[in-house]
């Protein structure tokens, strides 16, 4: 299993970024599929998480409105459209995968960095 982000990189507040996760070595169509951000001294919180057929999403209220999850079975990615980005957003975003609809194991990618300053 591999999942490997990219798309990370220093933006200015109310701009807009798009990190994508390129995933292998398992069945990417029967995975659910996270991000998650974790900012420098607090715990690793989700922000936005899609089912296997991306048919049903949900956020994390301090991104709903702003953040968009989608993926792409036959590309075997999953992106994040990241807009209106503020200070706060300031973080490692992290790729996550649960495998077999959500009751099999879950595997992370390494992150990447999102900075949000002026």
């Amino acid at each position: 299993v591999q999942l490997v982000e990219s798309g990370g990189a220093l933006v200015q507040p109310g701009g807009s970024l798009r990190l994508s996760c390129a995933a292998s070595g398992f069945t990417f169509s029967r995975s659910y599929m996270s991000w998650y951000r974790q900012a420098p001294g607090k715990e690793r919180e989700l922000v936005a998480h899609i089912t296997s057929g991306g048919g049903l999403t949900n956020y994390a209220d301090s991104v709903k409105g702003r953040f968009t999850i989608s993926r792409d079975n036959a590309k075997n990615t999953v992106s994040l459209q990241m807009n209106s980005l503020k200070p706060g957003d300031t973080a490692v975003y992290y790729c996550k995968a649960v495998l077999n609809v959500g009751s099999g194991p879950s595997y992370w990618g390494q992150g990447t960095q999102v900075t949000v300053s002026s």
